[in-house]
């Protein structure tokens, strides 16, 4: 077993409040140490034990690598035209998600792959070591599954979301592609998923479609996530709760039973800002969440149509400004809140037993995230106790 000291860090973010300053865990003048892929120690500098190999941070911020615990990286074609008449003003009627299913059923299998590896390389870049991603654009049986084995060749967060929106050769039978996603298509995509999701909202699937497709899913043993509450106020998210979803993702429009709901409960309040920046959309409001006591996470809900980033910096930093969270509370919800949402106690954190999944800062201070908006601050990136290249 090998071992790795990196020392001279100027400010370690561990998410461990026993080894340093307040939820961060905030160890200045610090040292980390992993073997082979699992961090051993985490302390300061003076006090690191000895290791095979070193590595000087130079002063810098380290901090766990970011959770991104919602993204659809299953995708084929492009949306830019639907992008550019949304912020120009102009009516545009090509068909939303449903363009980018036509597109992603035409797709191969190695143009499927090669695009998820390629959005899975951008986002590692930019400090996101864990990364969950869904299908929901390919709403058959034999396109879901291709979906997910796909996906589980490249990352071991997936879910199954065959429930998205109903297809165009179901708009007259709603009920019977219920059937299909918690029958046929639920049984050919289980095998590749650990997760379960459904957009409930109106336009998608209301509350009694989206319960009996989370309960089918837990029963073959997925686990539920909800999209809840993104476009108005409605049941998703104390459907979430009900059914012990791990998160309920969006909850832009919350009302206080809603709030008290995810309070009272362990499921995770997932805010996905960089999707109200891409379509000028009313923010969620986490300083209402926080203060209730709601366990946050922030994601960037990357997908072709409304939000094409993979970027959790800029998330952090909209958060920040747009969302009345703290730097350091932006920080904790896009590293512990995300493995919080993906029930995740081996990433998130910088300290004994974790994951050595970690991003180096060109800045002294996690601050910078929010204080140096749009700076590609991240310099190094380690995965699993090595440097990525």
């Amino acid at each position: 077993m090998s071992s790795t000291v990196i020392h001279g860090i100027g400010s370690l973010v561990t998410n461990d409040p026993t080894l340093g300053e307040g939820p961060l865990g905030l160890v200045p003048d610090a040292a980390l140490v992993f073997e082979d892929e699992r961090v051993a120690w985490a302390g300061p500098a003076g006090a690191a034990p000895p290791a095979d190999t070193a590595w000087d941070a130079g002063g810098r911020a380290v901090l766990p690598g970011f959770v991104d615990s919602h993204s659809h990286l299953l995708f084929a074609g492009d949306r830019t035209e639907e992008f550019n008449a949304r912020m120009s003003g102009r009516p545009y009627s090509a068909g939303g998600i449903r363009t980018t299913v036509a597109a992603t059923r035409a797709a191969s299998d190695v143009e499927l792959r090669e695009n998820l590896r390629r959005h899975l390389r951008e986002a590692l870049r930019q400090g996101s070591t864990t990364m969950e991603t869904k299908s929901g654009y390919g709403l058959t049986t034999e396109q879901e599954s291709r979906a997910l084995r796909v996906a589980a060749e490249l990352t071991e967060e997936v879910t199954y979301l065959g429930a998205h929106v109903v297809p165009a050769e179901y708009a007259e039978d709603p009920a019977g592609y219920v059937a299909l996603v918690t029958g046929p298509m639920l049984d050919a995509c289980a095998p590749y998923a650990r997760w379960v999701d459904a957009f409930c909202e109106r336009g998608a699937f209301d509350e009694d479609q989206a319960r009996a497709i989370l309960r089918a899913g837990r029963e073959r043993g997925l686990t539920p996530r909800i999209h809840a509450n993104q476009l108005s106020y409605g049941p998703g998210v104390r459907l979430g709760v009900e059914l012990g979803a791990a998160s309920a993702d969006h909850c832009t429009h919350l009302t206080d039973a809603d709030v008290d709901a995810l309070a009272q409960g362990d499921t995770v309040a997932t805010l996905l800002p960089g999707c109200e920046f891409s379509t000028r959309a009313v923010y969620p409001d986490a300083r209402r969440l926080l203060d209730a006591g709601v366990t946050v996470a922030l994601s960037t809900d990357c997908n072709p149509g409304s939000s094409f980033t993979s970027s959790m910096p800029f998330c952090v930093a909209i958060a920040v400004r747009e969302m009345g969270m703290t730097p350091g509370e932006a920080v904790w919800s896009a590293t512990a809140g995300g493995a919080r949402a993906l029930r995740r106690a081996d990433v998130g954190r910088l300290s004994a037993g974790a994951y050595a999944d970690l991003a180096v800062l060109d800045a002294p201070s996690h601050v910078h995230l929010a204080y140096r908006p749009g700076v590609p601050l991240v310099r190094e990136v380690w995965r699993r106790g090595s440097r990525v290249d």
